[in-house]
């Protein structure tokens, strides 16, 4: 069952009392919450969601709720807590749901060391997969979302997890996190997409975000091919265009933002190595997100594995 087959009012009645408890690719998680706009958030973005039963087992037990003090009735905020802890500072109370959102990303890239786990975007198409790093601000998330829109499936808009075994993809389908002007990109781009309540005055400004399609949700337990890694990057006026990088300089800097490569030590090493190898590496600037989609779909397959294109 999906968290669609329940009504919005027993989502909000579920969340306040008992919670609820959803599955996420790998991962299970355990939500309760008395905030409207988290049930809210839930039943637009998490639709397709399986659900689990209630008081099975769980890899994250958290919730979003109001402080113990003042602050639940004068300037309300929101406070996040996992397994009892609050390990962040509460947040205004109509930033609950990026709040959840933010935080369930902190809990996997915390305790997921089964995989090496990147801060890259993945999509995938044809069986390849595409790893987006990339710094704030360079339209990794804008280029995501314009990507799954246009067939590409999404494993995860912010968190790469990568098989310690054979360096295969493993999807973590979440709703994709726009940020300050991408909010209208998207709008206008994708019409048919759904977003959720937009909020702003965050730390990265105003937020919003996107439902994944219900085709990544329900392929979450399939595994993606790894073969291209490209660093995208925005620029007014530029035609889309890929550059050759080099794959030492790529490893340095998927090792350098990972959330745990150093823990991970030799697996760690030998990992990103395997990745490494199976992927061409670009940098890719670009304006038009038309020219960008269309550019990836004529990516060929990486030189060395010989596998057929998918374009």
């Amino acid at each position: 069952m999906k968290i669609s087959a329940l009504a919005p009012a027993e989502v909000a009645r579920r969340l306040r009392q008992t919670g609820i408890v959803f599955r996420i690719g790998p991962v299970t998680a355990h939500l309760r919450s008395p905030v409207p706009a988290v049930a809210e958030g839930l039943c637009r973005l998490y639709a397709d969601y399986p659900l689990e039963e209630s008081g099975g087992f769980a890899d994250f037990h958290v919730a979003i709720g109001p402080p113990p003090n003042l602050r639940r009735w004068i300037r309300p905020q929101a406070v996040f807590s996992f397994d009892g802890h609050t390990p962040f500072r509460p947040l205004p109370l109509e930033q609950a749901f990026p709040m959840f959102e933010w935080s369930l990303n902190w809990c996997v890239a915390s305790c997921c060391n089964q995989y090496l786990i990147l801060h890259a975007a993945v999509v995938e198409k044809g069986g390849l997969a595409a790893i987006l790093p990339g710094p704030p601000g360079a339209g990794k998330s804008t280029l995501c979302a314009a990507l799954v829109n246009r067939g590409w499936r999404l494993l995860s808009d912010e968190l790469t997890l990568v098989s310690m075994g054979d360096a295969g993809l493993v999807p973590i389908p979440r709703p994709v996190n726009l940020k300050n002007d991408s909010i209208e990109i998207i709008r206008r781009f994708a019409p048919g997409a759904v977003l959720g309540r937009t909020s702003h005055d965050t730390q990265k400004g105003s937020v919003a975000h996107m439902k994944p399609p219900a085709d990544s949700v329900e392929r979450a337990d399939e595994l993606a091919r790894p073969a291209w890694v490209i660093f995208p990057r925005y620029e007014k006026g530029a035609t889309a265009t890929l550059q050759p990088r080099s794959k030492a300089q790529t490893f340095i800097y998927a090792a350098e933002n990972s959330f745990n490569y150093s823990y991970l030590g030799a697996q760690g090493f030998d990992t990103l190595g395997r990745l490494m190898d199976a992927c061409d590496c670009y940098d890719f600037s670009y304006s038009s997100l038309d020219e960008a989609v269309a550019t990836f779909d004529g990516l060929g397959p990486p030189a060395e594995t010989g596998i057929q294109s998918h374009a």
